[in-house]
């Protein structure tokens, strides 16, 4: 079951056309999974007090059809596969008429951050998880 985060497209997030630059499609991106992990009760920033951090291992993108200023989009994310210290996402931008703009795929690893070492998904992060796919 994939969660949807809404974002609207403003002009910062554009180039001098109006079309959504490149990169920021991966600040789309990055938010709902942000959001996502909120939504199963989980805040980045306690993570962080605790030493722990989910950190962008791998991301391929497909860019599918230019979004543009003041598109109204949708960003999903699915746990595609859940590993003791990973988690690859599948994400999605689609439009206000139903079409796929981008397609991501995002492994994400959780780690010690003084260490920057990966270490095992803490438990009761992975048990939500499993209830959300």
């Amino acid at each position: 079951m994939a969660f949807n985060f809404p974002v609207r497209v403003y002009y910062e997030d554009t180039d001098a056309g109006g079309v959504v630059y490149h990169g920021n499609y991966l600040n789309f991106y990055e938010r709902a999974r942000t959001e996502f992990l909120r939504s199963l009760g989980f805040e980045q920033d306690v993570l962080l007090e605790s030493d722990t951090a989910f950190v962008v291992r791998r991301c391929e993108i497909d860019y599918l059809i230019a979004a543009k200023f003041n598109d109204y989009l949708t960003v999903t994310v699915a746990v595609k596969q859940l590993k003791r210290a990973s988690i690859a996402f599948h994400q999605q931008i689609i439009d206000q008429n139903g079409n796929l703009i981008s397609e991501a795929t995002v492994i994400v690893v959780c780690v010690n951050l003084s260490k920057m070492k990966p270490i095992a998904i803490p438990e009761n992060i992975t048990k939500e998880l499993l209830r959300a796919s």
